[in-house]
């Protein structure tokens, strides 16, 4: 699987895996309500099949979206906070300062039907969610799953009841989804005139409810359907009788799984209730040492997993890194329940945590192996780590272990670009060590190595480290400071403190932390109009990787080998070092990485008198800063090489060229970008996708639009900000990207663009 900017949408639909029943009145309605309603709420009790008839719904409204269908699961997110985190993932977006902003900046020109999937445990946040995108995107549709309404002004909703059963001389939706899952549990099971009577018998028991029948029909293994329909009549006689308040569909799914769980082993419900501390899947050797103990060791736990499979309690999951298992999440809630009528609760959630810590751990030990497939195996546990986080930071003398996490996990946050989750992350954290501990050390210096604008943070950080007489605490204090200083283009201090870092690091033997400290050194004399010394920290920096499974920093090394062969006019390598270095960084997701690439060729293409090409260049880049709301502003040291490749294109082929060639590399598909810009291409060619770039305007976006009358108004972009509730850097980009577009440099030019458009 490919990342970053081959992949810029992940929440694709998933592939049924077993035979849609029946459904037709209720697909119907939610097609008529998608083509004319932007907000439509598919409401039911839980295991009714909300999901599955939204999923198919959805599948076939899909070829009316020209951006198509986006699948944000909820069921496993705790925390509300994080809903726009995870809805910018599932678009394919980079975390921001502002996740909300960005998604709404993202929808905003597009045409995308977006499916929020259960929204109970989270309604005011998902309403609020639903809201925003209706103002801000005229063009998405929101299509949600709840047990009950959203109440945002716009919503309609289609409640999905339970499946029909017919009369005894007929069938029915029920009966067809039974006969089809209990075909599968027992070869040749066929419906016959002899068993018709105890199948509909059985299905006006279950009310037609899809999980209570999944459920049913796994125990035809043991028993006939005469037996189970006789057993089931008598096993909700008697439950029902301590049910007689709720929704007779409600108790009915109650009744349906207790009496699953009454079926199963002792072991086998032991498990069950233990797996419900899990968010999302999970693999057996997570649930092994989460789950297992003296009552139940793991030669249990595999039986019991297989035990529950069998009985559709749990499902199993084919993903690239192997076999993985998932709890239904009605099946999910009622092992809660269990568990925490044991009153080992908290053991269990603290068992999850040390699983996770020690993933978190081995992943920052091993940073030179395999990097790769070690990060994109901790992304299939992101929801895991999710819940050890909340867990951590719920029970009572855990917060050391929260910090650990967070901490440990520094390079996924990087990578993932969930940077901004791990900063909500941290704040949460951070005021429960207000002292000079090291627990508050580390997150300060966490967060130096991480962002630009943390210096103060950073030297705090150090200082504590210092103070405490951590020799290992102080080194990392030295390299967290180094990147703010070196952002804030303090070239000399940054020199000195990466110098300080490179001593104690030496002294400690830490490997990984050197290569990120050649890496940050390589940046240093790079743009400190060094370019010898820059090479040699790249060369120091290949030889540290070299036959290690390294990705990441290894890529800047390449980035900044390429740009300081370019300063000493080594062109043909130094296109062959930022070639490589762009492959890497698209395969990991590095969007910064791949517009500072990209921008670095656009001032080669410039030199080279390829104007054409460095106009592309520079557009495409222009696109990547943008996704995470950055530009070439907001670092000085890039800004004299972009505005001089910017000035010698635009007068070799005048405003217009300019602006159509930089529009045309903007606009271009970025999964397609990369083998177009290594094969040294003159001119970009015609685009596979179907969409072509007329889906922007020729101009400016409508955000752009936005923000360009109020920048002719005299608006600061400070001011700006304030009065669109956005970040401002997210409008110190668009204004950038917009005099770039228009081929202009001042405020004053784009107020006389405006009026020259004006009637």
């Amino acid at each position: 699987m490919t990342l970053g900017l081959t992949q810029r949408r992940t929440g694709e639909l998933p592939a049924d895996v077993t035979g849609f029943v029946g459904r037709r009145d209720e697909l119907a309605q939610l097609a008529g309500l998608l083509e004319s309603a932007r907000l439509v709420t598919v409401t039911g009790p839980g295991g009714v099949g909300k999901t599955r008839v939204s999923l198919r719904a959805a599948a076939l409204a899909a070829a009316g979206y020209a951006d198509g269908v986006c699948l944000a699961e909820l069921s496993g997110l705790r925390d509300a906070e994080l809903l726009p985190h995870t809805v910018a993932a599932r678009l394919g977006l980079p975390q921001t300062d502002n996740q909300l902003d960005a998604v709404l900046d993202f929808l905003r020109e597009r045409q995308l039907l977006l499916i929020l999937d259960t929204c109970e445990h989270l309604l005011d946040a998902c309403a609020m969610l639903a809201d925003a995108i209706l103002r801000a995107a005229p063009a998405v549709t929101v299509l949600a799953t709840s047990r009950q309404p959203l109440d945002v002004p716009g919503e309609h909703t289609c409640a999905i009841p339970p499946l029909p059963v017919a009369a005894a001389d007929a069938g029915g939706d029920a009966v067809d989804l039974f006969a089809q899952r209990a075909a599968a549990v027992v070869p040749g099971f066929a419906v016959t005139d002899a068993n018709h009577a105890d199948l509909i018998r059985v299905c006006r028991r279950l009310d037609g409810i899809p999980l209570a029948i999944e459920l049913a029909t796994v125990r035809l293994r043991a028993l006939s359907l005469a037996e189970l329909a006789s057993r089931l009549d008598s096993r909700f006689r008697v439950l029902d009788g301590g049910l007689r308040t709720g929704l007779p569909r409600h108790k009915t799914l109650r009744t349906a799984i207790e009496w699953s769980h009454d079926l199963c082993t002792a072991a086998e419900q032991a498990l069950w209730a233990r797996l419900s501390v899990f968010a999302g899947s999970f693999d057996l050797a997570a649930a092994e040492q989460v789950c297992a103990d003296a009552e139940l060791d793991s030669d249990e736990i595999v039986d019991a997993l297989i035990g529950l499979v069998d009985k559709s309690v749990v499902l199993r999951e084919e993903a690239d890194g192997g076999t993985r298992y998932r709890l239904l999440d009605t099946l999910r809630e009622f092992g809660a329940v269990q568990l925490a009528g044991t009153g080992r609760e908290p053991d269990f959630q603290a068992r999850h945590i040390a699983c996770y810590l020690g993933k978190a751990e081995h992943f920052a030990d091993h940073q030179m192996d395999d990097q790769l497939a070690q990060y994109r195996a901790l992304c299939r546990e992101h929801a895991n780590v999710r819940a050890a986080l909340e867990y951590a930071l719920m029970l009572p003398g855990r917060n050391s272990e929260a910090v650990q996490l967070v901490t440990a996990l520094y390079v996924y946050w990087a990578i993932s670009d969930t940077t901004m989750e791990c900063e909500y992350w941290i704040a949460r954290i951070r005021d429960r060590f207000p002292g000079p501990t090291s627990e508050r050390a580390r997150l300060l210096i966490m967060r130096g190595r991480m962002f630009v604008e943390t210096e103060a943070d950073a030297r705090e950080g150090l200082a504590i480290a210092e103070q405490l007489s951590d020799a290992s605490l102080v080194a990392s204090g030295y390299l967290g400071l180094t990147l703010p200083l070196l952002g804030n283009n303090q070239m000399d201090e940054a020199r000195h403190v990466a110098l300080m870092a490179e001593e104690r690091l030496q002294a400690l033997g830490n490997p990984f932390d050197l290569l990120c400290l050649d890496a940050y050194l390589a940046q240093i004399h790079a743009f400190g109009g060094e370019p010898e010394l820059a090479f040699a920290r790249c060369e120091h920096g290949f030889q540290l990787a070299a036959g290690s499974g390294e990705v990441w920093q290894t890529s800047y090394l390449y980035q900044m080998a390429g740009f300081a062969l370019l300063q000493q006019d080594k062109h043909q390598e130094g296109a062959a070092a930022l070639y490589r270095a762009l492959a890497m960084k698209a395969e990991i997701g590095d969007f910064l990485g791949v517009a500072l690439c990209l921008e670095m060729l656009g001032w080669l293409a410039g030199r080279q008198r390829r104007h054409g090409r460095a106009a592309w260049l520079l557009g495409a880049a222009g696109m990547q800063w943008e996704i995470p709301g950055e530009s070439v502003a907001g670092y000085p040291f890039l800004a004299e090489p972009h505005q001089g490749a910017v000035a010698a294109a635009r007068d070799a082929l005048g405003a217009d060229r300019y602006g159509a060639l930089y529009r045309s590399g903007y606009e271009y598909p970025p999964e397609q970008l990369v083998p177009v810009v290594t094969s040294d291409a003159e001119t970009l060619p015609e685009p596979r996708s179907e969409r072509a770039s007329a889906e922007r305007s020729d101009q400016l976006t409508s955000r752009e639009q936005e923000i360009a009358a109020l920048v002719a108004e005299a608006l600061s972009n400070r001011e700006i900000a304030e009065r669109l509730v956005i970040s401002k850097r997210t409008v110190d980009a668009h204004v950038e990207h917009i005099y770039t577009k228009l081929g202009i440099s001042s405020r004053m030019e784009l107020a006389n663009w405006l009026k020259a458009l004006s009637p």
